[in-house]
């Protein structure tokens, strides 16, 4: 296959020609960086586990370059980084049997740059190869730059494709800010409690992010867990593991909608549950 970047590159964990591969995917997640995919998409990870009629594919948007570092990693150079988070991640492609994984090696100042075509174009040919039926990638409330911007270049992707060309469905994930917020009626609830020896060794392969002083592996796995217990506050939980997802289709389908309307429509609709459970009780 031929990619936009000389570094970027496609790995097939069961050796399979790389088209077929994608074309067998069902479930696609786009994120900004290595290590992404396992911390937001362990849901669909999960669903399409040890399947023969599910498989979930990644695309990694960004080289690596410029992850922080520390111990055995502090004197490591960009270029040393970019090969090790690489290496992780097809590591990480293995361990959970996807159909495989893309990494893009876009520097991170590409993908956020508002008037690069090239994120876009590459993205939308790899989402048209693919054909999913459901498109994973970053919220619109994330507070990490570029994980903004992976979204936004992802919703670009999609309104690019012929109708018939889209996935069924659009749905952003939680990393640098969880989607707890949402009204409960919007969120998306994914159950993640099977596999959690997976769960747990998808994160682990991350080496240079754990032992460079980001706990991403500790993090996740708590967040996870959170969710499952504060989701409902009447009730027992059904699950200890739970992951949110906020539904974007109308972001793919309506040009006309803008990302900026479609996540202050959902800060507005939380703003609004807030003041009226205050209003009920106040005195």
């Amino acid at each position: 296959m031929k990619f936009n970047n000389s570094e970027a590159q496609i790995f097939v964990p069961n050796g399979l020609e790389a088209e077929a591969a994608l074309a067998r995917t069902t479930a696609l997640c786009v994120a900004a960086h290595q290590d992404d995919i396992e911390i937001m998409a362990y849901g669909p990870i999960a669903e399409c586990f040890g399947k023969t009629d599910a498989w979930f594919t990644g695309i990694v948007a960004t080289d690596g370059a410029g992850s922080p570092r520390s111990g055995v990693y502090e004197r490591f150079t960009d270029e040393e980084m970019k090969t090790v988070r690489a290496a992780e991640q097809n590591t990480a492609a293995s361990i959970g049997r996807y159909a495989a994984v893309v990494q893009l090696a876009y520097p991170s100042g590409e993908v956020k740059d508002p008037v690069n075509a090239a994120p876009v174009d590459e993205l939308a040919r790899l989402i048209r190869l693919c054909g999913p039926q459901t498109v994973y990638t970053h919220n619109l409330a994330d507070k990490h730059d570029t994980h903004v911007a992976v979204a936004l270049r992802v919703i670009a992707a999609l309104r690019r494709l012929d109708v018939e060309q889209r996935p069924q469905r659009l749905v952003a994930l939680e990393v640098w800010r969880g989607l707890d917020w949402l009204c409960d009626a919007e969120k998306i609830v994914c159950d993640t409690s099977g596999h959690q020896n997976l769960a747990a060794s998808l994160l682990g392969v991350y080496d240079s992010q754990i032992a460079g002083g980001k706990r991403y592996d500790l993090a996740a796995l708590g967040r996870r867990a959170a969710n499952a217990t504060f989701f409902a506050s009447h009730f027992v939980d059904e699950c200890d593991s739970m992951i949110y997802g906020l539904d974007m289709t109308p972001l793919m389908n309506d040009a006309a909608l803008s990302p900026e309307d479609f996540i202050n429509g959902a800060i507005a609709r939380f703003k609004d549950e807030v003041n009226e459970r205050i209003k009920r009780f106040r005195t």
